[in-house]
């Protein structure tokens, strides 16, 4: 990025950027009206686990082994992206041998996840099989939540000022993105997140996931 002003050209590096990479599922219909029945009877039969969530159901990491087809594809879709957003360290395109492991979440009103990261992965992504919304623009909360990574640092002198550069309003604070139900967000393992309480009085169902090699 440059910029120029009174004569004087100033070029801007944006350097250690974090990805955050939001996808749509060209199938969403289909694998949300599949996927929707199945893992709320799956809640049904199997107690939930305890991890960051903070109420809600929780499966084991398993949701590979009762997925089924719809489950598979969406796991088949998450991959190739994950590919698709991976590189070697001299720009080279890969295909790293992906290991897996996957779970659903079913989450109603006051649940959320506390912030968190998944050690021991590369990637990590969340599918959105229902938002909880309904198409209403309310804010209703639940938003998928990422902390800078540099932590309070960049705030901690003057946190009213920041650089003028695009995205830096964030800087030592919380970036929110509103899910909406079909789209794939794909991050970091490391990159801490959480999801903030849901006020609405639907059920939001997602299915989360882990990628190592």
């Amino acid at each position: 990025m440059s910029t120029q002003d009174s004569g004087v050209k100033v070029d801007i590096r944006g350097l250690f950027a974090t990805p955050v990479v939001v996808a749509t599922h060209p199938e969403a219909a289909a694998l949300n009206a599949a996927l929707g029945p199945l893992i709320l009877a799956h809640a049904e039969q199997t107690p939930s686990t305890r991890h960051s969530n903070l109420g809600g159901w929780q499966s084991s990491w398993d949701f590979d082994r009762w997925g089924g087809e719809h489950g598979a594809r969406l796991i088949g879709f998450a991959l190739a992206l994950a590919t698709r957003m991976t590189m070697t360290r001299e720009g080279k395109p890969t295909r790293p041998a992906w290991s897996t492991n996957s779970w659903a979440n079913v989450n109603r009103r006051g649940h959320g996840n506390e912030f968190h990261t998944h050690p021991g992965c590369f990637w990590s992504g969340v599918y959105y099989v229902d938002d909880g919304y309904g198409g209403a623009e309310a804010d209703l909360g639940g938003e998928f939540e990422v902390a800078d990574p540099r932590g309070p640092a960049p705030a901690m002198y003057r946190p009213e000022l920041v650089p003028n550069l695009p995205g830096a309003e964030s800087m030592g604070a919380s970036v929110t993105i509103r899910p909406i139900a079909g789209n794939v967000m794909l991050f970091p393992a490391w990159l801490s997140h959480a999801v903030r309480p849901y006020s609405g009085d639907g059920v939001r169902i997602s299915i989360a996931f882990n990628l190592s090699l």
